[in-house]
């Protein structure tokens, strides 16, 4: 997949340019190999070069630029660096209500995101709350046996027995 994926970035960028967005796709497709192989510098090296191109030729609301910027989340967050992706997850946040609305899916997964970081830097209320309000949204819209609704309320569940248990001991 990686041999693959450097030659079709080196020809996009040959053909079509750095900045053309079939080139950034490529660029984004190869972190996220780099990523799945626990490569973290080069996909963050990627992930950055990508946002910053992203911003710069689509705007920071554009749903590229805001994908960028999860992945780029994500990469932190498997390196630990909670702060990191926790300042991005909520700008995704906070643009994505404005744009699509608060309770649109990709928002949605964004409120899902942001639990999850705030769940492993110990800040367990906030995000016991966060989820609360996204399961109720997601159950709303997507309906209750959608698999993203089925996944959060399993967190959800899990996160409240965690929360009773810490009181009983």
């Amino acid at each position: 997949a990686e041999e693959l994926s450097v030659q079709v970035l080196e020809t996009r960028k040959r053909v079509l340019g750095l900045e053309h967005p079939d080139t950034l796709t490529s660029m984004g497709n190869l972190g996220s190999t780099y990523w799945n192989q626990g490569r973290w510098k080069e996909a963050k090296e990627l992930s950055v070069q990508v946002l910053e191109t992203d911003k710069r030729v689509l705007g920071p609301e554009h749903p590229d630029t805001l994908t960028s910027m999860t992945n780029l989340a994500s990469t932190y967050w498997d390196q630990g660096r909670w702060k990191e992706a926790e300042e991005l997850e909520v700008q995704v946040l906070e643009t994505r209500k404005r744009v699509l609305g608060p309770e649109h899916p990709d928002t949605l997964t964004s409120m899902a995101n942001l639990a999850f970081t705030w769940k492993s830097q110990d800040m367990n209320d906030e995000a016991l709350e966060l989820m609360e309000r996204c399961c109720e949204l997601r159950e709303l819209k997507l309906g209750s046996d959608h698999p993203k609704t089925i996944n959060s309320l399993e967190t959800l569940d899990e996160w409240r027995s965690e929360k009773s248990r810490s009181f009983k001991s």
